[in-house]
């Protein structure tokens, strides 16, 4: 936890209300977002009991499992689900755009330009709580393997063709979800709470009910109390006011509500499955309205400068995963070998790096946050002294002093980088203190000038500009690239040995090996 943020919620605490972390919102809004609230039954991970599905906030799909246990029920609620996700997900496949790239011709190995399909836009999934992110991922593996009539019409519980499908989707979604930055599946918690600190703990922040009354409490109302009625406000039935739809239930709601209306469904009683629905239908509707509430409230911040790039990508891996599917490919594996386990590693790794350098960049607040952890400095241009590098080809190499109150650890031929108005990024290196280790630093000028020997103008800042420059870099790029295919050992997804190949020798048994 940053100081700022530490800070943010020291000040919530005492101002009784959200304090906010930033100045614009750091993700993509689709202007038309799906919205999922699925509910399972407690003790039993995956057990589907019921779900609000759709995109219009008055008008949402109810699904519902009388009876979780019954395992036709149970699939006829996937494939219910399947029918309402998929032409949402399939809307965005059609409408493409074209964009140039470069690859490698296979005769001649040198890059050339080619138009590549990439959609116009993507989809996006948004659930309640990072707990609604790990279901989504669960359903998507419970139903990428199902087998349907037409690959398997011997199998004893074929699934309709469209769940098997929407499984691939909801696994590609839980995947992206693990990028920092990417939009394709959120968690309206983490949106939230990443945008504004609360008086509260980061544990009770994931009860959305609670999160909401600390950002827009009820008038008159202080945001503490309006936060406890939301966790444990109980009505005369003993029943919360604020469901979690955490996607478990509520005990109180399991014990004197559902299970009775089960019982009397196992029993045929009549009305009983319509019972069974009006109760979910209570549980889901309060979180059901808390998320367009929290959408509403994110849509009222401007959206980041960086935002739409980060979008782009999604919109990359969108298109990717469509053209897997209409090329009919298999599923997702169980598990990733160690080469794509690796690759994925360090795309997350680069992706965070870059997310962190493009809120910085976006927002001040956030870079105040890299400013106070020595990351960054900002300060007033009071000298520039025109230099030129030695050698062959002189170059210019400007000296800019700055009167700054931040103290980042600097030493001599420390890179620095600061954002041009143009989306280029300068790079310069310290010099020196101009007047012992407390004075004003003093910085040589390295790129963004152009290439000839005099600066492009406005290149060279002046005395009286106000500069940030951030220790990070503003493009981080990735770590090594992996060795290929043929050349990765056979103990990390390589080729197996050959027929002229030693086998591989095996650890000695231990007797640790044994309990």
């Amino acid at each position: 936890m940053s100081l700022i943020e530490t800070l943010a919620r020291m000040e919530a605490a005492a101002a009784g209300r959200a304090q906010p972390r930033t100045t614009v919102r750091h993700r993509h809004l689709a202007a038309r977002p799906l919205v999922l609230v699925p509910l399972t039954t407690a003790g039993e991970a995956g057990a589907p009991l019921g779900a609000l599905v759709g995109t219009d906030r008055e008008k949402p799909l109810l699904l519902t499992v009388p009876q979780p246990r019954d395992r036709d029920l149970r699939f006829a609620f996937l494939a219910d689900l399947a029918e309402a996700v998929l032409p949402h997900v399939d809307g965005f496949a059609d409408d493409v755009e074209f964009e140039e790239r470069k690859e490698t011709d296979a005769e001649t190995g040198k890059k050339v330009p080619v138009q590549v399909e990439l959609c116009a836009d993507a989809p996006q999934l948004i659930v309640p709580s990072t707990a609604g992110i790990e279901y989504v991922r669960l359903l998507g593996r419970s139903m990428r393997f199902r087998r349907t009539a037409e690959q398997e019409p011997e199998t004893p519980y074929p699934a309709p063709p469209h769940v098997p499908l929407l499984g691939r989707w909801f696994t590609h979604f839980g995947e992206r979800a693990r990028v920092p930055g990417a939009c394709l599946l959120l968690s309206l918690t983490e949106l939230l709470t990443r945008h504004w600190a609360t008086g509260q703990s980061a544990l009770e922040d994931q009860h959305l009910g609670a999160l909401l009354a600390w950002i827009a409490p009820p008038p008159g109302v202080p945001a503490q109390r309006a936060a406890e009625f939301a966790e444990a406000g109980r009505d005369a039935e003993g029943q919360l006011h604020c469901p979690p739809a955490g996607p478990a239930t509520d005990p109180a709601f399991d014990n004197r509500l559902l299970a009775p209306a089960m019982a009397r469904y196992d029993a045929g009683t009549p009305g009983a499955q319509d019972e069974v629905r009006a109760l979910v239908e209570r549980q889901l509707r309060p979180t059901w309205d808390a998320v367009w509430q929290g959408i509403d409230l994110l849509r009222g911040l401007p959206e980041g400068a960086r935002v739409a790039d980060r979008w782009k990508r999604d919109r990359w891996s969108y298109t990717a995963h469509r053209d897997r599917i209409r090329a009919g490919e298999p599923p997702q594996p169980k598990r990733d070998d160690a080469v794509t386990a690796a690759q994925k590693l360090a795309a997350r790794e680069s992706a965070q790096a870059q997310l962190d350098a493009h809120e910085a960049l976006d927002d001040p607040l956030v870079m105040a946050a890299r400013r106070l952890a020595g990351e960054a400095l900002q300060g007033t241009v009071t000298d520039v002294e025109m230099a030129l590098s030695e050698g062959k080809r002189p170059m210019p190499r400007p000296l800019v002093t700055l009167s700054t109150d931040d103290r980042p650890p600097l030493a001599e031929g420390t890179k620095l980088h600061r954002a041009l108005p143009d989306g280029r990024t300068q790079t310069a290196e310290f010099v020196a203190h101009a007047a012992g280790a407390e004075g004003a630093p003093v910085l040589r000028l390295t790129g963004g000038m152009g290439r000839g020997r005099t600066p492009e103008p406005g290149s060279v800042p002046e005395p009286g500009d106000v500069l940030c420059w951030t220790l990070f870099e503003h493009a981080p790029r990735g770590g090594p690239t992996l060795p290929e295919p043929e050349d990765t050992p056979w103990t990390h997804g390589g080729p197996p040995p050959g027929p002229g190949d030693a086998p591989p020798v095996a650890d000695p048994v231990t007797p640790e090996d044994f309990l």
